[in-house]
């Protein structure tokens, strides 16, 4: 075989290889694409049930927990006036969300509300509650409540919420209810209780 011979020889394997690089090249983007595909259609997909998932939990402190609070609280001595859901303020950065706020002439309550409580959510609870008058200095003079609500409650979790001084409300038929038995004796978190020691 002479040099030129050799040399088309070795210019038609690297074009036959390159071919077929080309090809595999192709093979694994038409499989990512299609990989692609379907994960954005499971992404689609779980947005979808986390959609459902929160507005069952908007239903849920609307149209179940919200109507409730002022009569729940008024039959535990606690009188409240006013109910607002979603209340929200920022400070430098830094946000608070309240699903249900309750406020009385003497008191403000604060209520998370959850589609499963945990005792995760009941710890995230009791540090808004800690923050809760950095955010919402208005209340400084109100004793201050705090309560989880849940569509369903994992076990532990309202044993756990009711020995730290939360309310625990849960669904029942139609109705909330408050959890707690008649010997629970709520904490007046710590700020608000200086504030109405102060006041006395």
């Amino acid at each position: 075989m002479t040099t030129l011979e050799k040399l088309e020889d070795l210019v038609y394997h690297g074009f036959k290889e390159t071919d077929r690089q080309l090809k595999e090249t192709d093979r694994q983007l038409k499989e990512t694409d299609q990989q692609v595909k379907r994960t954005s259609l499971e992404v689609a997909k779980l947005s979808r049930e986390v959609r459902g998932v929160t507005n069952s939990i908007g239903l849920f402190a609307e149209s179940s927990v919200r109507p409730a609070i002022i009569r729940l609280f008024r039959e535990r001595g606690i009188i409240l006036n006013h109910v607002a859901s979603r209340s929200e303020k920022r400070i430098n950065g830094d946000a608070m969300e309240i699903d249900v706020l309750g406020s009385g002439p003497e008191a403000v309550v604060l209520v998370e509300v959850k589609f499963k409580l945990d005792v995760e959510d009941v710890k995230t609870t009791l540090t808004d509650l800690q923050r809760f008058h950095d955010f919402f200095p208005e209340y400084r003079n109100l004793a201050l409540y705090g309560a989880v609500a849940g569509m369903s409650i994992v076990a532990g979790t309202e044993r756990h919420a009711y020995q730290k001084g939360l309310f625990v409300l849960a669904q029942s038929g139609d109705n909330v209810r408050i959890l707690n038995d008649d010997k629970f004796r709520p904490q007046i978190f710590p700020l608000a209780a200086k504030r109405v020691r102060k006041a006395k």
